[in-house]
């Protein structure tokens, strides 16, 4: 049977994230899903696999359950397909962040860049005057990038903020466009350069993965595959599986 995959993330307050876990890992169980969610005061952030039916219970679950009381009202959501389960067990974790880059100042729910949809992503990183940033660690961006993006040569996305404080200013940089694999890496990263006084950031919205899945090769500018952090390593165009050779992730 081909398996159901929904990666899923939303920065809300989430005062009551502990308590939130049991019931949440009880009805995960019970659709008998498997993968990783984590939950912070600032949001959640998960890669869920299973039946069809089972992941569109937990959507509904996370949208309009009692459990979270409609406060997952906007959350990012994408599906793709795997052939076999990609995850061994199911986690459910409680952290201090949901995408971990220690930057205080840096909170998307107070405010984040333009978001820009993956339709017209193209025009913007091909204006000469937009720099254009891939926000993932070394390993992820060796396997695939968008032509003519920078690397910032991390090892994980915390040394992001380190970075910019090396390389970026605000006066010389008067437009950055950034992405990562599904979105949430740009929310924090674009927090974090509006709170340094950068004045134009923009983010692809739904990330590489939602580029991946409704721009047409023919139009694509994505060189490689994307890193993805289970057992189907890589997706393509179309988020296709890509069989590959396991590396580190962040």
């Amino acid at each position: 049977m081909a398996y159901k995959v929904a990666a899923f993330y939303q920065f809300a307050a989430l005062p009551d994230f502990r308590e939130l876990r049991e019931p949440l890992r009880a009805i995960c169980a019970a659709l008998e899903l498997k993968g990783s969610v984590l939950l912070a005061n600032e949001g959640i952030n998960g890669t869920i696999a299973g039946g069809e039916d089972a992941i569109d219970d937990l959507v509904r679950e996370l949208r309009d359950g009692a459990l979270f009381g409609g406060r997952l009202d906007n959350f990012e959501l994408k599906f793709s397909t795997a052939a076999a389960m990609p995850f061994q067990r199911l986690k459910i974790r409680l952290k201090k962040e949901i995408v971990t880059l220690g930057d205080p100042a840096a909170d998307p729910t107070r405010q984040v860049g333009i978001y820009v949809d993956p339709a017209d992503w193209n025009a913007l990183i091909a204006a000469p005057d937009t720099l254009v940033i891939d926000t993932r660690n070394a390993f992820e961006v060796a396997m695939g990038t968008f032509a003519g993006a920078v690397d910032p040569g991390i090892r994980s996305f915390g040394q992001f903020k380190d970075f910019a404080a090396q390389q970026l200013d605000p006066a010389k940089h008067r437009r950055i466009a950034m992405f990562c694999t599904g979105g949430i890496r740009c929310e924090k990263a674009s927090a974090h350069l509006l709170a340094r006084g950068f004045a134009e950031v923009y983010h692809l919205k739904g990330g590489i993965l939602r580029y991946l899945e409704g721009v047409p090769e023919t139009e694509s500018r994505w060189r490689g595959e994307c890193f993805v952090f289970d057992d189907r390593v890589a997706l393509g165009h179309g988020l296709r599986e890509r069989a590959m050779e396991h590396g580190s992730d962040e």
